[in-house]
């Protein structure tokens, strides 16, 4: 296999929209390929009609394209083996299932599921634990081990409903090696006889997909855990076909885990704690239900990236901060752990928050005028790259800028009750005017020399710092919060400085 060139597959089913969990599947796939200077594949693995949902699809690959993560081969981008989406190559299927068939593999089943929930049912009653279609319970059932070739032929040709399931082995232990959890070995005894081919003519995944990941020379199956108690039954399937010396190699990533630690992430958790568990919203089409997604919660594409890849994989250094092109510098999958990943909705709002440190203070600006424009407000580029500069530090989200400096473009309407009760004196409104006078003297009116003048002032009138600080921050802002007061001073300009002063003081008395 090191001989091989690199393939990797994100193969999703489209039955919903892509969970976190399965961008990260698509990313360490795609971080994998290409680290080896590979292929990244995607493959839509939509054989189950009935739970396939409308706008899936382009969901999945609207998010891909939303992430950076380049789509290579497959859907929608087209390449040499196609078709890439299952429902398109029913015929390749039934033509393997066949020959598994004829080789003694896999078995025609007539068993209807009605009778197979009566069994269930009986098991249960009867305390024999749950009931398993394998090599123990086949001998007795309607299929084509147990029926005579001229049965089999004739209900086959009256069109009686089947499934075709694979022979499961009696007793043999299969070992194999996962890239990420190492050596493992299963008995075929706990196995049951998997559907292969179902009764409406269409594949089940295991199928299908060890068939696909063969024709497209697929090189890294990179995959769930959930999918782990199926690889025994993949790796016999690859053997049963003779296709057991050009096998890829596995590697089952962990699952991503509630914020408590315990359980899988699910939706349920995102509604009840208020973050998104998709990469973009989400509307049901049944039920018009809008789900969240990181994209329109403002999170930063490379941000949600970043911290995707860390939620089970590590560079084996105390680095956090990666830039998609620095992850494949650095991604391995020797460094995946095998544990589950804890997802922590305070550390993904510090990614963002990095990530937005990073960003030239011109195109934060640019993203900033864009929330201005909603809102009405008029401003140049250079004002509002000085603000961005200023308060960036305060904030993790590009909306949340406008909390830390709404102050800048509207007046205050109310001033903090609790810093006026504190602060605002009876002398205040005195001091206050003679600050303006000092203010209004200020020539250039920059933050150095306002600075200078009014702590002159300070000085020469003895007066407590205290006094004067926090109500002139009082009537400029409205509050006691905010960046560096005369750079506030500086950008308000000398005429809304004085305005506010004046306002406050007529306002409070």
């Amino acid at each position: 296999m090191a001989n091989k060139k690199v393939r990797g597959r994100f193969a999703p089913s489209p039955t919903g929209p892509l969970h976190m969990g399965g961008v990260r599947t698509a990313l360490f796939n795609y971080l994998f390929a290409r680290k080896n200077n590979g292929i990244f594949i995607l493959r839509v693995e939509d054989t189950d009609r009935d739970r396939c949902v409308q706008g899936a699809e382009e969901y999945i690959t609207e998010s891909l394209k939303w992430c950076g993560i380049e789509i290579d081969e497959g859907v929608p981008v087209g390449g040499p083996f196609e078709p890439y989406r299952q429902s398109e190559r029913g015929e390749i299927y039934r033509e393997y299932a066949m020959q598994l068939i004829e080789s003694g593999h896999a078995y025609y089943a007539f068993d209807t599921s009605e009778e197979l929930e009566q069994l269930r049912n009986e098991y249960e009653r009867d305390k024999k634990g749950a009931f398993q279609y394998d090599a123990a319970t086949r001998k007795n059932l309607s299929n084509s081990l147990t029926l005579s070739e001229g049965e089999v032929k004739c209900r086959l040709t009256s069109g009686e409903p089947f499934v075709i399931r694979f022979k499961m082995p009696e007793n043999e232990n299969v070992v194999f090696t996962d890239k990420i959890r190492g050596k493992m070995e299963v008995n075929t005894s706990t196995l049951d006889d998997k559907v292969l081919f179902k009764s409406d003519g269409m594949p089940t995944y295991h199928l299908a997909n060890v068939v696909d990941d063969h024709l497209m020379k697929i090189s890294h199956v990179i995959r769930g855990e959930e999918w782990l108690p199926s690889l025994p039954l993949h790796i016999l399937l690859y053997r049963s076909l003779g296709w057991g010396s050009q096998m890829p190699e596995f590697a089952h990533l962990s699952l991503l885990l509630k914020p408590e630690g315990q359980g899988k992430l699910s939706k349920r958790d995102g509604e009840r704690l208020g973050f998104p568990v998709f990469p973009l919203e989400w509307k049901d089409p049944d039920t018009g239900e809008l789900y969240a997604g990181y994209r329109e919660e403002g999170f930063f594409p490379e941000a949600f990236v970043n911290i995707l890849a860390m939620l089970g994989w590590n560079p084996g250094t105390d680095r956090e901060i990666f830039s998609m092109q620095e992850l494949i510098e650095e991604f391995s999958l020797e460094r995946v752990i095998k544990s589950g990943a804890r997802f922590d909705p305070e550390k993904a709002r510090w990614y963002n928050h990095k990530h937005l440190m990073m960003k030239p203070d011109r195109e934060l600006a640019e993203l900033y005028m864009d929330v201005l424009k909603e809102k009405r407000i008029e401003v140049s580029l250079e004002k509002a790259q000085n603000i961005v500069k200023l308060i960036k530090e305060r904030v993790s989200f590009v909306h949340e800028l406008w909390v830390e400096s709404y102050f800048f473009f509207v007046r205050p309407e109310n001033y903090d009750p609790k810093v006026v009760k504190k602060k605002w004196k009876e002398d205040t409104p005195s001091l206050l005017r003679q600050v303006a006078d000092v203010l209004s003297g200020v020539e250039p009116f920059e933050a150095s020399v306002a600075e200078t003048a009014v702590k002159s002032y300070i000085e020469q009138n003895d007066v407590g710092k205290g006094r004067v600080m926090i109500p002139l921050r009082l009537a400029l802002v409205g509050e006691s919060k905010g960046p560096d007061l005369f750079t506030i001073a500086e950008l308000l300009g000398k005429q809304e400085t004085l305005a506010r002063i004046e306002e406050a003081v007529k306002k409070l008395g």
